[in-house]
């Protein structure tokens, strides 16, 4: 069985074949799914299909890139969104200084908030972190955010930082660029760190993996993801699937 932690189904890619391909999943091993929510709509639109599928289920939360929407109004849809027993985490909340570095203060201060909002709801976080290692540990520890706990998605960073991020209790979340050319820091990464801190993702439709790098992505890939981590750590792939599975469900706090 294969978890896909990390997907965005509700992205305009899927818009003309998405029933289908979701419907798909189910045959091709893919057991579980978390739709991650990018904004206010975007978390709407995660909680929907978390209710129309049954294998599917929804985190809400607003990324860096719409920060000026973590306002008090905001900050009640979550909540209320949250409410649904579908929802299993507050993500994908973070910091992004690769693209707009000038606004930090508002993506630190709505990091921060919705840090806070998954400690009172009892939710996991699911971090979304580039470009801003040292920020994004130094609101995760002034937040106390090991006590929501969760993961670092797309993880992109050093060993170091890896074992670091690990230590708090978090997992690393890998997904295609596990299999690019120019991924070897993460490769390094995941060697470096347990089997038992890492959760499979797909970020789709983006990050597909070789030999599909730049079309759309999809669950249907990660057998390509659980191969380059059981090469990494020469284990056999069912092991990496049955390890990653039964993290993702601790994590997100799922019966199996």
């Amino acid at each position: 069985m294969i978890f896909d932690t990390h997907a965005h189904y509700d992205d305009e890619a899927f818009d003309e074949d998405r029933e289908e391909l979701i419907e798909s999943l189910r045959k091709a091993n893919i057991s579980k799914v978390v739709n991650i929510g990018a904004n206010l709509s975007g978390s709407r639109a995660s909680v929907a299909l978390a209710d129309k599928y049954d294998f599917f289920y929804a985190a809400v939360g607003v990324h860096p890139d719409d920060a000026a929407e973590v306002n008090d109004e905001g900050i009640a849809v979550l909540r209320e969104l949250a409410q649904n027993k579908k929802v299993r985490a507050i993500g994908e909340i973070g910091l992004d200084y690769y693209w707009n570095k000038e606004n930090s203060a508002i993506q630190k201060e709505a990091f921060a908030r919705q840090i806070e909002l998954a400690k009172e709801l009892s939710l996991p976080i699911v971090i979304h972190s580039r470009d801003a290692a040292k920020d994004t540990l130094d609101i995760m520890k002034e937040c106390d955010a090991k006590k929501a706990g969760g993961v670092m998605h797309c993880f992109s960073y050093s060993p170091e930082i890896a074992k670091e991020v690990t230590d708090m209790g978090f997992y690393i979340g890998v997904g295609g660029v596990i299999t690019f050319k120019n991924g070897r820091k993460l490769r390094e990464s995941v060697e470096a760190v347990p089997l038992e801190r890492i959760v499979l993702e797909t970020d789709c439709p983006y990050l597909a993996p070789d030999p599909f790098r730049g079309k759309r992505n999809c669950s249907l890939y990660l057998k390509y993801v659980i191969k380059a981590i059981a090469d990494i750590k020469n284990v056999d792939i069912e092991k990496v699937m049955e390890v990653t599975y039964n993290n993702a469900l601790k994590m997100y706090k799922i019966e199996s």
